[in-house]
This record gives C-alpha cells, sequence and structure tokens, in this order.
C-alpha cells in the first residue's frame, strides 16, 4: 500500500523548507523597499493606470483587492488587481507590483505565446490539482489486486505531470512580465536610480518564489513516476 515515505516527507521538507525562507526574504525586500518613497508621489494605481495607457490598453481596470502581495492580474475580467497596500502606496515596492501585473496585461493584448499556453492549461489543472495524488494512492493500492491500478497511477502521475509543466510554463510569463514592467519604468524615467534598484530587485525575489515552486514539484513528479514504476515492476 502507498504510503508516504522518507523519500516524499524529505522532498516535502526540503522544499517546503525552501519555500518559506525566499517567501520570507521576499516579504522582507518588500517592506525594506516600501520606505523607499518615490519621488513622482504616484501610487501603485497610478503606476499602473499609467503602463496601461502607455501602451494603449484601455480595456483593463485596475482595483484594489485585499490580503497581502494578493496582486494579480484577471484575463478574463480585464483587471488588474492590487493588494491595498500597492493600491495606495507610493514606494518603489508598489511600483515594481503594479508594474509587473500590468505586465501581463501588456502580454495578453499582445498575445504572448506562453501567456496564452498557459492559459490553455488552466482547466487542465485544475482537476489535476485535486485528484492526481489520489489517483496515484488509489492506483498503487489496486496494484495489490487488478492491473487497472497501475493504469490508474500512470493517469495520476499524468496530471501530476501537466501541473508541473504548468508551474514551469508559468516561469517566462512571470520574468517576461517583469522585465515589461522594468523595462516601461526606466525608459518612461518613472523611478530613481535608487527606486529602480529596489523594484528590480523585489521582482528578483518574487521570480524566485516561482522557481522554487516549479523545481519541487519536478522532484515531486520524479518521486510519483519512480514509486509507480517500482511498485509495477513488483
Amino acid at each position: 500500500m502507498f504510503g508516504f515515505d522518507m523519500g516524499y516527507i524529505l522532498i516535502a521538507v526540503v522544499f517546503g523548507g525552501v519555500s518559506m525562507l525566499v517567501s520570507a526574504r521576499l516579504k522582507s525586500k518588500f517592506k525594506k523597499y516600501s520606505k523607499v518613497h518615490l519621488r513622482n508621489g504616484m501610487s501603485g494605481a497610478e503606476i499602473a493606470e499609467k503602463m496601461l495607457a502607455d501602451h494603449g490598453i484601455y480595456d483593463v481596470q485596475v482595483v484594489s483587492t485585499p490580503g497581502m502581495l494578493s496582486d494579480h492580474y484577471n484575463p478574463l475580467k480585464k483587471t488588474v488587481n492590487l493588494s491595498e497596500g500597492v493600491y495606495s502606496q507610493r514606494n518603489a515596492a508598489a511600483a515594481a507590483v503594479a508594474a509587473h501585473e500590468v505586465g501581463h496585461a501588456v502580454q495578453h493584448a499582445k498575445g504572448y505565446e506562453w501567456l496564452q499556453m498557459r492559459s490553455k492549461l488552466v482547466p487542465v489543472v485544475s482537476i489535476g490539482s485535486k485528484f492526481s495524488i489520489w489517483a496515484i494512492i488509489g492506483g498503487l493500492f489496486l496494484m495489490q489486486t487488478t492491473p487497472l491500478g497501475g493504469t490508474i497511477a500512470w493517469v495520476g502521475v499524468g496530471l501530476y505531470g501537466l501541473t508541473t509543466l504548468f508551474s514551469f510554463i508559468t516561469l517566462p510569463v512571470e520574468y517576461d512580465a517583469s522585465n515589461r514592467a522594468l523595462a516601461w519604468l526606466k525608459s518612461k524615467n518613472m523611478v530613481s536610480q535608487q527606486e529602480y534598484a529596489g523594484s528590480e530587485d523585489a521582482l528578483k525575489w518574487a521570480a524566485r518564489t516561482y522557481v522554487v515552486a516549479a523545481i519541487g514539484s519536478l522532484a515531486t513528479l520524479i518521486y510519483f513516476a519512480m514509486r509507480v514504476a517500482g511498485a509495477s515492476r513488483d
């Protein structure tokens, strides 16, 4: 019967720990750069609205959303959702986040291929994230009594593989959005040299959270595949 042995526990502990460290570092960076006030006095919402206008995007609305670091772009509703702190604050961290989220809106408007690919995977990934592990566990258990268990387990591995693929496709999407944000902040002279350095550093740490998640997902996928393959040989 399938159990959470030391291999799985080790992966969970290592990548869970690294993820916590990176997230803590990210929060400390944003706290640090939240104290670097913009010389132009613009709020995150104003930064976002100007970047949208500069790219000729007039059908996307900038709105405030509850929470900390809950900022995101919604392609279905065409809204740039900024957390309360980012929406109203006038500092390097807020400018970085606001411009980054607008970067996703620019990707959407320009038909950026990696964003389109990620969007197509969302329905399948939503299913895979809910049922993949249960399919693997159930399949491994059933393999003791019926060959059908192996098929179920491999289907689970395949579903988990799609979530891993999604996490890796997310990387170029996030890095590109940051690059677009930083290029615009610099070319439009929206921030000083010190403010730009803070914005760049904050976005680098934000991107690293996605890198850790992707590598952790790949390690878990390899582990699951090895477990199912090993059980198939027994």
